[in-house]
C-alpha cells in the first residue's frame, strides 16, 4: 500500500522484491501497526516526503535475507522496525546518547519504506529483536505506541496522580506501565464515554472523564497524546503547581494563548520526540515483566484505507493491525 501524493489514499501497488544493501535485513511482514503518525503523514500534517512511499513504522516480521556485513541477525529471527529507521551518528546529539534529536534521522514509513507491504528492508542497527510471549498481530503496537509511549512517561514515574489525555494505543500502554509503578491513573477521552473510557477503567484507572472536565484533584504530571493544542491549556489548569505537561505527539494544532496563571508555580510543558534505541531496549525488555497486554484488532492489509479513517475518526478501542 502505497502513498503516492499528498491528499490521495493509499494506492495497491505490484512492486519487485526488495533485496537488503550493506548491513541490511529484508524482513517478511508478518503485522503492521497502524499509528496516528501515518495520518499525519498522509494528511499533510509532516511535510510530503517527496517520492512515494510506504507507510508503516510498528513492524513485526521474519528475516528473510540478509545484506553483505549484517551479522546482527539470522534467518528466521523475529524482529521489530520502528520509527526510528536511521541516524547520522556523528552530530552532537547522536554522540550524547539523544539520537531522537538528530538533524539527519529518516523515519520507516516517512523517509523509508515501511510495513503496508509484505516485505520490508531495515537497518538492522535500528531493528529490535522481539519477545516472546506476545504474538505478532499483539507485538505490533510495542514499536510506537509502546516505544514513544515509554520514552514519554519514563520522566513521570515517580509521580503519584498522572493524566492521560487521549487513550488510545499508546495510553493504554502507559496506563499499564503506571499502573505497575504503583501511579494513579486518570484517562481522558474524546467524551467520557465509549469504548476508550470502559478500556481506561478495566485497566484500573480511578477515574474516567472527558478531556474538557477537570479531574477530581489536581494530577502531578499530565501526558498528552491526543494531537489537539486545546488541551494544553486544559492539562495546564489540571495539574498542580510543579507539574508538568509533556506533548507526545509528532504533530498537535496549534496551542491557544492562555493565561500566565495557569503556568505560573514551576508548571511546565515539554514535549517528547521520536526515540532511542535505548528507549527500545528498556521498553521491550520492562513489557513481557508486568507483563504489558496490547489491546488490538487485526484487518487485512488491503484495508488499510478503511483502517486509517476509523482512527481518523475515533472508532478504535486500543489499537489496528494490518495483517499482509
Amino acid at each position: 500500500m502505497v502513498f503516492e501524493a499528498p491528499g490521495a489514499a493509499l494506492a495497491v501497488v505490484e512492486r519487485p522484491d526488495p533485496s537488503p544493501g550493506p548491513g541490511e535485513v529484508l524482513v517478511a511482514v508478518a503485522a503492521c501497526g497502524v499509528c496516528r503518525t501515518d495520518l499525519h503523514v498522509l494528511d499533510g500534517d509532516l511535510p510530503f516526503p517527496g517520492h512515494p512511499v510506504v507507510p508503516g513504522h510498528e513492524v513485526v516480521g521474519r528475516v528473510v535475507k540478509v545484506g553483505p556485513g549484517a551479522t546482527r541477525f539470522r534467518l528466521g529471527d523475529r524482529v521489530g522496525i520502528p520509527w526510528l529507521g536511521s541516524t547520522c551518528g556523528t552530530c552532537t546529539f547522536c554522540r550524547s546518547g539523544r539520537e531522537n534529536l538528530c538533524g539527519r534521522a529518516r523515519f520507516t514509513g516517512y523517509h523509508l519504506d515501511g510495513g503496508y507491504a509484505e516485505l520490508a528492508v531495515a537497518d538492522e542497527r535500528f531493528t529490535f529483536p522481539l519477545p516472546d510471549g506476545y504474538s505478532d498481530v499483539e507485538a505490533a503496537p510495542l514499536l510506537c505506541a509502546g516505544l514513544i509511549g515509554y520514552r514519554s512517561w519514563k520522566p513521570l514515574r515517580e509521580v503519584r496522580r498522572l493524566g492521560i489525555y487521549g487513550f488510545g494505543a499508546a495510553g493504554h500502554i502507559v496506563a499499564q506501565l503506571a499502573r505497575h509503578a504503583g501511579q494513579e491513573v486518570f484517562a481522558f477521552t474524546r467524551s467520557g464515554r465509549g469504548a476508550s473510557a470502559d478500556l481506561a477503567r478495566r485497566l484500573g484507572a480511578s477515574w474516567v472523564g472527558a478531556s474538557t472536565e477537570p479531574p477530581p484533584e489536581p494530577l502531578d504530571a499530565a501526558l498528552i497524546f491526543a494531537p489537539v493544542g486545546d488541551l494544553v491549556p486544559a492539562a495546564l489548569r489540571a495539574v498542580a503547581c510543579g507539574g508538568t505537561v509533556v506533548c507526545a505527539g509528532i504533530h498537535m494544532s496549534d496551542i491557544p494563548s492562555f493565561p500566565y496563571s495557569i503556568l505560573w508555580g514551576e508548571r511546565a510543558v515539554r514535549s517528547v520526540a521520536n526515540l532511542t534505541r535505548a528507549d527500545g531496549d528498556e521498553f521491550l525488555a520492562l513489557a513481557p515483566r508486568i507483563p504489558v497486554r496490547t489491546e488490538v484488532e487485526a484487518r487485512p492489509l488491503a484495508r488499510a484505507n478503511e483502517a486509517l479513517a476509523d482512527l481518523r475518526g475515533g472508532r478504535v478501542r486500543g489499537a489496528l493491525v494490518l495483517v499482509p
